[in-house]
């Protein structure tokens, strides 16, 4: 059982040495302490909860078991069963985004909740796409002869079931159930309550879709509940990793009340560094999409640094343009000299805007770029505009972040861009999977050994020796 009394009171001190060393670090630290104090209780599972858990785990047993050909053709009969039920769906996300808007729900939610025909048809796709992804489950890693006849294998195999919670998007149901199946895990989900009705149409399509393969349905189940969501995080031994996707509070609230392994990222904060030796044009056309193409992104920039020897002819050319496309500008000192209206304010640096708001800051060189990104990223996505090759060298291998970009928008960090089919989430961890978690993310390994009578003692008393031979 989480002490609550105990890590408030260590969190309730941590915070003074927090507030010393990271300015971002308190703002961080109060917003998740907040958030701890609304949802202190985590609730226990029901019997309903652990029964549909123990189906999960039952299902993705022989899921893991399943051949390719089994999966894939899962995976299709899923998307023909949302193809053909897209009507309902469609109307269903209607009435999630009509009582979300009488609710005064975020635009910025409000802009991941809607799924129309068009995104309806492509997240479809995806699901045609990671079928026909190569098969993540059985590839051998290590083939090593430790004797005559001893034989080593390392071969992938699924994590088990994934408990993924995420907000308002209701296209993730289908990213993670694709990729769940297609690697063979079992995956227990639970969407916002703004998008209920969507997460249940969605659900009951794919539910369909499996039931005309030789795949369980009960491999997927969607809990409703907030009070679900809450008991999930006591499932270990039912639940083998819990993706979160949402508020930075809810991550961190997720991480310190559960024994199970957490993969995700808190916060997108984002980066574009335009160095003196920009083509400006181009800088200008990346930041506008890094910004605006899909504002509610979390791989969206939420500050722009300017090297100060091209931070005035930028700025004059950038300004009309995100003004025109409805943008406010906030800055530092310098930026407002040269034609921010707006001051940014030490937070400002540290925030998620998820929004048409963008920071501004002036820098003497790339030095002063890549402290400040040390200082308040997240270790998302960066990203650096130059001509000079030996300039972004160095920034690409400076910048410790998930990813880091040369001449391009960070809206690329995006497993369906990468080529991943879909994506589970963004891990911004230094520790493997990093970045968009596709299928490779969703496998762990299994150590295989084969013999003929081979006993630890001859090799311990010297008489047979290791032969450690890697085999092709």
């Amino acid at each position: 059982m989480f002490n609550w009394r105990l890590f408030r009171t260590l969190f309730c001190r941590t915070g003074t040495l927090i507030n010393a060393i990271f300015p971002r670090g308190v703002m961080m630290y109060k917003s998740s302490l907040a958030f701890m104090q609304k949802f202190s209780s985590v609730s226990e599972p029901s019997s309903d909860l652990l029964n549909r858990a123990s189906n999960v785990r039952r299902a993705a047993s022989y899921l893991g078991q399943t051949s390719d050909d089994q999966r894939r053709l899962a995976l299709n009969s899923m998307a023909d069963a949302l193809a053909q039920n897209s009507e309902e769906i469609i109307e269903a996300n209607k009435k999630d985004l009509e009582r979300s808007a009488k609710d005064g729900l975020a635009d910025a939610l409000m802009a991941r909740l809607k799924l129309n025909e068009i995104k309806l048809e492509s997240s479809i796709s995806g699901v045609r796409k990671v079928a026909d992804l190569p098969d993540p489950i059985g590839l051998r890693q290590l083939h090593r002869e430790l004797d005559k006849g001893l034989e080593l294998e390392r071969i992938t195999v699924p994590l088990g079931v994934l408990g993924v919670i995420f907000e308002a998007r209701p296209d993730a149901v289908i990213q993670i159930a694709s990729l769940a199946i297609k690697s063979g895990n079992g995956a227990i989900l639970k969407g916002g309550s703004e998008a209920l009705l969507t997460n249940e149409a969605i659900m009951n399509a794919l539910n369909l879709g499996l039931s005309s393969s030789e795949i369980s349905p009960k491999a997927l189940t969607l809990l409703t509940s907030r009070e679900e969501s809450l008991a999930l995080l006591r499932l270990d031994g039912l639940v083998d990793l819990i993706i979160p996707r949402g508020s930075n509070e809810f991550v961190r609230f997720i991480q310190d009340n559960t024994r199970i392994p957490v993969l995700g990222h808190a916060d997108g904060i984002c980066h574009l560094y335009i160095d003196k030796e920009a083509d400006l044009d181009q800088a200008l056309r990346i930041a506008i999409d890094s910004k605006t193409q899909y504002p509610a992104a979390c791989n969206a920039i939420e500050t722009l640094l300017i090297h100060q020897n091209i931070a005035s002819l930028f700025l004059s050319k950038a300004i009309p343009v995100f003004e025109e496309m409805g943008v406010s500008l906030v800055g530092d000192k310098e930026s407002q000299i040269i034609g921010i209206k707006l001051a940014a304010t030490e937070s400002d640096w540290s925030t998620e805007y998820l929004d048409l708001k963008l920071s501004v800051k002036i820098v003497n060189d790339m030095t002063i770029a890549l402290d400040h990104i040390r200082r308040y990223g997240s270790r998302h996505t960066e990203s650096i505009v130059t001509k000079n090759k030996t300039t972004a060298d160095h920034f690409l291998r400076a910048v410790d972040s998930a990813g880091v970009y040369h001449n391009c928008s960070t809206r690329f960090a995006d497993g369906f861009r990468y080529g991943f089919g879909a994506e589970v989430g963004i891990s911004t961890q230094t520790l493997p999977p990093r970045g968009p978690v596709g299928l490779e993310g969703l496998v762990t390994y299994r150590y295989r050994l084969r013999g003929d009578g081979h006993i630890a003692e001859d090799f311990a008393s010297g008489t047979r020796n290791f032969t450690h031979i890697d085999l092709k």
